[in-house]
């Protein structure tokens, strides 16, 4: 017959410490490289809109695709940008709601009205604009993108009083 010792018990609690520090470890590990795991900051949607636009000019020589481009390009700006639901609406029912927005003026709304009726044109009234006409849709948008894209804060009105110098 054989008599327990009194140490058994001592090492199945040593075997579950090392269980439980191991798991920990590993536990651990795994946190401190999610945490170096570095994400790439976003682009800013007016550069992303920017670059866009430029890509759709290979599109010059079609018309149709290059105003679908071009359209798209901007409402889906408009929609990052002031979260307005651009893409998904109709040039009626988004000129309606841009109307009731202070976020752009009256000047930016009446040349965002003329440019998605000028897209609509060529899009669904199947009119063939010259080359000018659309290298001028194109300038439109970037205009808009310009205009309407965030503006670092100035520091220009941080000035302060320097002292004089004096020359030893």
């Amino acid at each position: 017959m054989e008599i327990p010792s009194g140490l058994e018990w001592l090492w199945w609690t040593l075997a579950a410490l090392v269980v439980i520090a191991a798991l920990l470890g590993l536990a651990l590990f795994i946190f401190q490289r999610r945490k170096q795991v570095v994400t790439p900051p976003q682009i800013p949607a007016h550069i992303r809109a920017k670059q866009a636009l430029d890509a759709a000019l290979k599109l010059l020589a079609e018309p149709k695709p290059f105003v679908i481009a071009v359209s798209s390009v901007f409402r889906t700006y408009l929609e990052e940008r002031f979260q307005f639901r651009a893409p998904e609406r109709t040039t009626e029912e988004f000129l309606h709601e841009l109307q009731a927005t202070p976020l752009l003026d009256k000047k930016q709304k009446e040349s965002l009205s003329d440019f998605l009726q000028r897209c609509d044109l060529v899009k669904f009234a199947k009119y063939e604009p010259t080359e000018t006409e659309l290298r001028d849709l194109h300038g439109a948008a970037y205009r808009l993108v310009e205009e309407t894209e965030p503006r670092p804060e100035s520091t220009a009105n941080t000035t302060s009083e320097v002292e004089p110098q004096t020359n030893p």
